[in-house]
């Protein structure tokens, strides 16, 4: 049950109110932090609102009350924009703390942490491995990269958000780690989903494969988590094709910059790319399997 929030219990600002921040949001609440969010978009902070969460009108909103944000956005990009908005509020951002738990861009971040640290505001990644139902239910691994003693400060916060974390590094390594382990998890998911196709073109029905998957070393925790969902045709969202597809065009472009190929990460970024072109993009990415159904073999 939720501890009860009084006007003493610690405030801390979300920024970003989808499924991660609506997650993370449960688990705040659980831990007895209050949250007051935001969201670019209109109904999502309507629909916070409603679920007895307070709400700004602005990134700087949440600064002037809450000396901690978490940021649950899309991508980089986003990171700075808030990042941007609270530097140019000069003294009055100085002692911010800022989380990020998106999937971002190493080097980017890495950039920011050091720019943040130049206008005195703390930065630590924390993005999360695993979907926003492990997430809200506390099994999500969150790997942090940041420096030591920031994130000892909030070591309390940090292990409301999640009581499973790694520590990876410096600012930067947080996202790459994220992206290492997500290309296997992915991956893992796509080649689930490609086997229960072919189980079903051999005669095999999905419920039975997915039996014979976890009962063999085949046996993935992609295939327990999403093997369900897939045989059931059921793609309600916990995590998106459109997002996994931004993780894993940011994989290849960092092992471009590192002089490495993927192969494997290639033919799954074209995969999704077809999905999202199919109408697919905001289904949950258990859904893949819809469209290795749709490919045609080569002539």
């Amino acid at each position: 049950m939720p501890m009860t929030s009084t006007p003493d219990t610690p405030l801390v600002g979300l920024v970003g109110l989808g499924l991660v921040g609506q997650a993370l949001a449960q688990r705040l609440q659980a831990a007895g932090y209050r949250c007051i969010g935001y969201d670019v978009r209109a109904q999502a902070c309507a629909d916070f609102a409603n679920q007895g969460h307070a709400v700004g009108d602005s990134v700087q909103a949440l600064a002037s009350q809450a000396r901690t944000l978490v940021l649950a956005v899309f991508d980089t990009r986003g990171v700075v924009e808030i990042a941007q908005a609270l530097m140019a509020t000069g003294e009055a951002a100085r002692g911010l703390t800022l989380i990020d738990c998106s999937t971002g861009d190493p080097q980017a971040l890495e950039a920011l942490a050091a720019t943040l640290h130049c206008h005195g505001i703390a930065f630590i990644e924390a993005p999360l491995s695993g979907s926003s139902a492990q997430i809200a239910a506390g099994e999500a691994t969150m790997l942090l990269g940041g420096a030591t003693h920031a994130i000892e400060a909030q070591h309390a916060l940090l292990q409301a958000l999640s009581p499973r974390s790694v520590h990876v590094g410096g600012a930067g390594m947080g996202a790459r780690a994220k992206l290492a382990t997500n290309l296997v998890l992915g991956l893992n998911r796509a080649v689930f989903a490609e086997g229960l196709v072919f189980a079903e073109r051999l005669g095999i029905a999905p419920a039975q494969f997915l039996e014979l998957v976890l009962a063999t070393p085949a046996r993935s925790e992609a295939a327990a988590l999403k093997g369900p969902m897939m045989v059931a045709g059921s793609f309600a969202p916990q995590s998106r094709i459109r997002q996994h597809l931004k993780d894993v065009q940011l994989m290849l472009d960092a092992a471009h910059t590192a002089g490495q190929g993927l192969p494997l990460s290639a033919a799954h970024a074209a995969l999704m790319r077809a999905a999202v072109a199919a109408g697919d993009g905001d289904l949950d990415n258990a859904a893949i399997v819809q469209q290795i159904r749709r490919e045609v073999p080569p002539a």
